[in-house]
């Protein structure tokens, strides 16, 4: 890469030698505008991802307090705690004759 300002300085030479001193700054000012762009398209699709990530984060969450939710209300209603009308029956005044 060009790391060294001597390299820029070289590169630079060149363009101005191929493309002239009038294309110069149009040439600088298109490759500013697609750096700029492309910067605008990577940091939206970056933020798509973290929305689609933190949405699965979310759901995922949610799924698991329906889960923890319907094990507590199992446990409850196999731990018999309140009997069910069917199987507890209570003698009536009816069937004393």
């Amino acid at each position: 890469m060009l790391s060294s300002p001597l390299e820029w300085g070289i590169v630079a030479a060149a363009a101005l030698l191929l493309f002239g001193p009038k294309k110069f700054p149009e040439l600088g000012r298109a490759l500013g505008q697609g750096i700029g762009n492309f910067k605008k398209a990577l940091n939206e699709a970056q933020d798509q991802v973290s929305a689609g990530i933190e949405e699965a984060e979310q759901s995922g969450k949610k799924s698991e307090k329906a889960e923890k939710g319907s094990d507590k209300s199992a446990k409850a209603s196999s731990s018999g705690s309140k009997p069910s009308p069917e199987t507890h029956s209570e003698p009536s005044e009816s069937d004393d004759s």
